[in-house]
């Protein structure tokens, strides 16, 4: 099902990735990039991500403004695919948590089944507050595409018609947002030299002119005094200085876990061609390295800080707290 005519390339890896890293910005206009896993639109015309009803900053950043990016840039289980980038317009739904959940919890079990094979339903229905789902619809208005993550050439473009536009989101709740869930790391530079070591997929984001999110894979990335030293493939667009995110993450082939790492600051131009991403903090990351009985540990962790949550937030949308109901 293609009724908008996207690409085949970008049909593919909506289909297949398990990872894609979705852009938004925050109230003074600077990007935030962090992977999830996206899904297909039921009606397809849009292409779907969710984020915790206990953590909602990505979705509530979207509400705020429409204007995000997806990347597809993960080669891990989709091989041979190409790079893809997606920049377009969010529609934010909350309204009925319930089917959020059930549609959450059906997909995520088909397309990452190694994340529940094993575990007693028992366990996972107490998981609420991680199923407990909002989700954010995007509506493709620009897509880039390239043959892998070292843009060697320039990209092939499509655009959606001139008269696209996106859903409204569904009413904001009242209230305040809930504060950050984790602390933020105090030393970013212990957690760069880590990130840059250990994880493979390394993805620089500023802001275009057109005030839409660019987020682009990294051929080279290097900690150095004044924060992290980038360089992007020939086929780069131009990346414009200004507020800027780099984001380093990774996960085994068949999907039991991830670590990801999420630093901003600002991005200067080099004259040697480089780019100087200047550091200016790394943010809480939700990172679930490891084998079952440590990703057991970690969850049961968040579950401590995030469960109370969950009542506050069903409560700020005049909602009950919605079950986990496994198929």
């Amino acid at each position: 099902m293609n009724p908008m005519g996207w690409p085949p390339e970008l049909m593919h890896v909506v289909e297949h990735s398990v990872t894609a890293e979705l852009s938004t910005l925050t109230r003074t206009g600077s990007p935030v990039t962090a992977p999830t896993t996206p899904y297909p639109g039921p009606a397809g015309d849009t292409i779907d991500v969710s984020t915790g009803l206990t953590y909602p900053a990505k979705a509530e950043r979207a509400r705020r403004n429409p204007r995000v990016a997806l990347l597809f840039a993960d080669p891990v289980g989709n091989p041979g695919a190409a790079v893809v980038l997606v920049q377009g317009l969010a529609s934010v739904r909350d309204a009925d948590l319930q089917a959020n959940t059930d549609r959450y919890v059906a997909l995520s079990a088909a397309k990452v089944p190694e994340t529940v094979k094993g575990r007693p339903k028992v366990l996972l229905r107490r998981m609420g507050w991680y199923y407990a789902r909002i989700w954010i619809q995007v509506t493709p208005l620009h897509v880039r595409w390239w043959p892998d993550r070292h843009l060697s050439e320039p990209a092939c473009q499509w655009n959606a018609p001139a008269d696209t536009a996106a859903p409204l989101s569904d009413p904001p709740p009242p209230g305040g947002q809930p504060p950050a869930w984790k602390k933020a790391p105090a030393d970013w530079r212990e957690l760069a030299a880590r990130a840059l070591d250990r994880l493979p997929l390394h993805d620089l984001t500023v802001v275009a002119a057109s005030g839409f999110p660019l987020c682009l894979p990294v051929a080279d990335a290097s900690l150095v005094a004044e924060g992290i030293e980038v360089r992007l493939g020939a086929g780069a667009p131009d990346i414009p200085p200004g507020p800027a995110c780099f984001t380093a993450h990774g996960h085994p082939e068949r999907f039991s876990g991830q670590e990801n790492h999420t630093l901003v600051g600002t991005l200067e131009a080099r004259p040697d061609g480089s780019a100087l991403v200047r550091v200016e903090r790394a943010l809480g990351d939700w990172s679930a390295p490891g084998g079952w009985l440590r990703m057991g540990i970690g969850f049961m962790s968040k579950g401590r800080v995030l469960g109370p949550r969950l009542h506050q937030e069903a409560a700020r949308r005049d909602q009950p707290v919605p079950k986990v109901r496994f198929p």
